[in-house]
């Protein structure tokens, strides 16, 4: 399979989002980006149309792929609650091993968002809301503890969403391993 080759614009956003890591979109101008290209910063304007569009694209692209697994969860029938919350933190694994970068930019940069920040907002809104619908269903079924489902959903999600921090300074650690040990130590704990 012949890989597609990586337009001009896909290269500014990846050199954005890399910087945005290390330095804080705050910190980023275009000036940065245009130097850790190599190119000059009026050459960035014929591909992209502010900083604010790349932060944008970056954090919505995300977002959309969180929301959209999370329907794909949600609308798996004759599951249980575990097997529906194993999948969840495989959807954060995956998207977050293959996307450490943006990842680091959601979740430091999205207060930055100026047009697009009430979409993320109804975004991450809607996926917080399916993963407590699915906590309340497996305490009313009996297949989870009854402990209030917003302690769980701070305990899981902070783990997931920090996972960017992590994941790159282990890459020892095989993928499949982490989808299933994570799991594991999230939703059984370490107590023997």
């Amino acid at each position: 399979m012949v890989q597609k080759s990586e337009t001009r614009k896909e290269e500014i956003v990846r050199t954005a989002e890399m910087l945005f890591k290390k330095k804080g979109y705050s910190a980023v101008t275009m000036r940065d980006i245009a130097q850790a290209m190599g190119i000059k910063a009026a050459s960035l304007y014929n591909h992209i149309q502010s900083k604010q569009q790349i932060l944008s694209d970056i954090i919505i692209q995300i977002g959309e792929q969180f929301t959209e697994g999370m329907a794909e969860i949600v609308a798996t029938e004759e599951t249980t609650s575990i097997e529906k919350l194993e999948q969840i933190i495989k959807l954060h694994v995956k998207i977050t091993m293959n996307n450490p970068s943006r990842m680091a930019t959601m979740n430091n940069d999205w207060m930055h968002l100026e047009k697009q920040k009430d979409y993320y907002l109804s975004l991450r809104r809607n996926y917080e809301d399916s993963f407590r619908q699915i906590l309340k269903q497996g305490i009313e079924k009996g297949e989870l503890k009854t402990v209030n489902p917003e302690i769980i959903l701070f305990s899981i999600l902070s783990t997931l969403r920090s996972l960017y921090l992590w994941i790159p300074k282990k890459e020892e650690i095989i993928k499949e391993n982490l989808l299933g040990k994570l799991s594991q130590v999230l939703l059984t704990g370490v107590v023997v």
